[in-house]
């Protein structure tokens, strides 16, 4: 199954114009095992223009590439999968649509009921956060550690921590129970 990849780091790219080299560098210093393409302002044509890029430099270094929000972008490229917030189509209506060939992980913040609702609904993973403050969200709701431990004694699907992730903290959160830790600014910031 795919979701056995969800582990390890899982960057995600700043929303700002593409730096290929930035992320190529930063998948081979901190070994990335999948990247998520994160834009909100840009044309749809930038976009997959920029969406194929990443997901050749994945390919080559064989890390799974995930496309935030969108399901026809993430089709339309070939992506690994999707990652969708709650206000983006459902799990169930995703998995539908994409079948089992596709990674589907679904933003659950704090939340033990969406989390049940997200594996029930065929999500491959969830993320939960924000873990630590985070300058990106920096109005995203609080999920602190224990909260993460436990929600996954209900859950068998992997957890992503997101949310002021770094280099420096990330262990705690891979105790917690999270198989995989999100990060911008920890990788891309440097």
């Amino acid at each position: 199954m795919l979701n056995q990849r969800i582990k390890g780091l899982y960057g995600i790219t700043p929303d700002k114009d593409l730096n290929i080299d930035l992320i190529e560098n930063a998948i081979k210093k901190h070994d990335i095992n999948i990247l998520q393409y994160r834009r909100k302002a840009v044309n749809i044509k930038n976009k997959e223009e920029e969406a194929k890029k990443l997901l050749n430099l994945c390919l080559e270094y064989n890390t799974l590439f995930i496309v935030n929000d969108d399901v026809n972008l993430c089709e339309k490229v070939g992506a690994h999968g999707v990652h969708l917030g709650q206000g983006d189509i459902g799990a169930k209506s995703a998995r539908e649509r994409l079948g089992d060939r596709f990674i589907i992980g679904v933003t659950c913040h704090d939340s033990l009921e969406l989390a049940i609702e997200a594996e029930q609904s065929g999500a491959d993973y969830i993320a939960l956060g924000a873990i630590f403050k985070s300058k990106n969200k920096p109005r995203a709701i609080h999920c602190s550690l224990s909260k993460v431990e436990e929600i996954k004694k209900y859950i068998s699907i992997p957890i992503v921590g997101i949310g002021g992730i770094n280099l420096e903290n990330q262990h705690a959160v891979y105790q917690s129970g999270c198989r995989s830790v999100a990060m911008i600014d920890g990788l891309f910031m440097n």
